[in-house]
C-alpha cells in the first residue's frame, strides 16, 4: 500500500495491515463497511506494544467507512483506581451518538471465568457491547438458541398488557417452539484454551473469545460482507469472518501482533474450508433451530 493512495474495494479486503489505523482507514472508500467488531483499547490498563489511541479520530474514521445502515461493534469495559470506575465505558458511548451512529442495543459481555478483583469488591465479570449503527440495521440475524423449556406446549389463551395498564386478551393460539432468540446478555468462557485453541493467540494481553465475534459477525452480516477490525490484536476478528464465509480486514499498529494475526489465518485457511453459514460452526440441530430476519423480527 503506497501512503496516500485511495484504494478500490478488490484491493484491501482480505489482509492484515500493520501501520496507525487512522492513516491507513483515511485510505478507505467511504461506505465500504458492512461491519465492525472491535475492542478499543482503554485507561492504559495494559502496554499494546506502545500503543496510543485517538477515540474521536477512530470513530470518525468508522462513521466515514461504514456503509448506510452498517453496523459498529464495540467491546469495552471501565478501569478501577483508587477507589473509582472510570465509566469510560460510558464516555466511549456517547461519543459514538455523537458521531452520528445510533445506539441500536447496549448488550453485556459476561464472563463465566473472570480475574479476582480488589479484595473488598465483588467480580469484574463483564464488559459493554455496543451495537452502533448508521440508520437503522440491514442485517439483524437473530441467534434462536435459548432452549424452551415448555416447547412444543400450546398456549390458547394470552393477554398482552396495553399502554394504559389494562390487558387483553389474545385468542389465536401459540405453540411454543424449541428454541427462542438469546437476551442481550451472552456469556463466554475466556483465557487459555476457551478464548481459542490456537496457543499462538496468548501472546496478545487482551483477546476476547472467537465465539463472541462468531456471534457478532453472524448476527450482523451476510456471507460475502466486509468484516473490519481497525485494532485487531491477534485477528481473532479476522479468523472467524473468514471462516464464516466474510471478507475481512485487520489493522494493528504491532508488527508482532500483526504477524501472530497472519499466522492465525494462515493456518486455518490450510487446514479448514470457509463455513457460510453460523450453524455449521455450533453444536445445535439446524432443524430445530432457525434464525428470524429483522422484517419478521419487528411485525411481530
Amino acid at each position: 500500500m503506497e501512503d496516500g493512495t485511495k484504494m478500490s474495494m478488490q484491493e484491501f479486503v482480505n489482509e492484515i495491515y500493520c501501520g496507525n489505523h487512522l492513516e491507513i482507514l483515511e485510505r478507505f472508500p467511504r461506505g465500504c463497511i458492512d461491519l465492525t467488531v472491535t475492542s478499543p483499547p482503554y485507561d492504559n490498563i495494559r502496554d499494546y506494544d506502545g500503543y496510543s489511541f485517538d477515540l474521536e479520530g477512530v470513530i470518525q474514521q468508522l462513521y466515514r467507512v461504514t456503509k448506510e445502515r452498517g453496523v459498529v461493534v464495540w467491546v469495552v469495559g471501565d478501569s478501577f483506581l483508587d477507589g473509582n470506575k472510570s465509566l469510560t465505558s460510558f464516555k466511549h458511548g456517547i461519543a459514538l451518538q455523537e458521531a452520528g451512529f445510533k445506539m441500536y442495543d447496549v448488550m453485556i459481555y459476561a464472563k463465566e471465568s473472570p480475574k479476582l478483583p480488589h479484595k473488598r469488591r465483588y467480580l469484574d465479570a463483564f464488559e459493554y457491547m455496543f451495537i452502533c449503527s448508521k440508520g437503522f440495521p440491514k442485517t439483524v440475524n437473530l441467534i434462536m438458541d435459548r432452549k424452551n423449556k415448555q416447547k412444543g406446549v400450546t398456549c390458547s389463551s394470552r393477554t398482552k398488557r396495553n399502554k394504559d395498564g389494562t390487558t387483553t386478551k389474545v385468542k389465536n393460539p401459540l405453540k411454543i417452539k424449541n428454541y427462542s432468540r438469546r437476551y442481550n446478555i451472552w456469556y463466554y468462557l475466556t483465557g487459555y484454551n476457551h478464548s481459542t485453541k490456537d496457543e499462538i493467540a496468548f501472546d496478545h494481553p487482551a483477546m476476547f473469545p472467537e465465539k463472541l465475534a462468531r456471534d457478532h459477525i453472524y448476527s450482523w452480516s451476510n456471507p460475502g460482507d466486509v468484516v473490519l477490525d481497525p485494532m485487531c490484536g491477534s485477528g481473532t476478528v479476522p479468523k472467524m469472518a473468514h471462516l464464516m464465509g466474510r471478507n475481512y480486514i485487520g489493522i494493528d499498529i504491532s508488527e508482532k501482533y500483526c504477524d501472530i494475526a497472519r499466522k492465525r489465518l494462515l493456518d486455518h485457511r490450510n487446514k479448514i474450508k470457509p463455513q457460510s453459514h453460523w450453524e455449521q460452526l455450533l453444536d445445535l440441530n439446524e432443524k430445530e433451530r432457525k434464525t428470524v430476519k429483522m422484517d419478521s423480527y419487528f411485525s411481530s
